[in-house]
């Protein structure tokens, strides 16, 4: 069985910077996009940013200058640095990978990292 693995969500101060990591474990192929979404209490969850196996990255706007997607989706391993946080970056984030199976392709979830910004 596939998981996501996720590490690195912690308790921050306004301005700080926190890095998140997540590795496959199990058997997974075909992965093409892999990356992070969030949620805040009371909110939707929310993509927050991505990169494909063509090294396309996507950034929600809000997070865009501040946080950096990286990592080797061949390996299934990916990260997000998170600098200059806002107590609006306060949630739990969940990695989130992508991968070609048939018929329509398969999504896979984290268990979810609780990021907390205090003022």
């Amino acid at each position: 069985q596939v998981q996501l693995v996720e590490s690195g969500g912690d308790s921050v101060q306004f301005g700080g910077s926190l890095r998140l990591s997540c590795a496959a474990a199990g058997s997974l192929s075909g992965v093409f996009v892999m990356g992070w979404y969030r949620q805040a209490p009371g909110k939707q969850r929310e993509f927050v940013a991505s990169m494909t196996t063509g090294g396309t990255k996507n950034y929600v706007d809000s997070v865009k200058g501040r946080f950096t997607i990286s990592g080797d989706i061949a390996k299934r391993t990916i990260s997000l640095q998170m600098s200059s946080l806002k107590a609006e970056d306060t949630a739990v984030y969940y990695c989130h990978a992508v991968a070609r199976t048939w018929p329509q392709n398969t999504e896979y979830w984290g268990q979810g990292n609780q990021v907390t910004v205090s003022s």
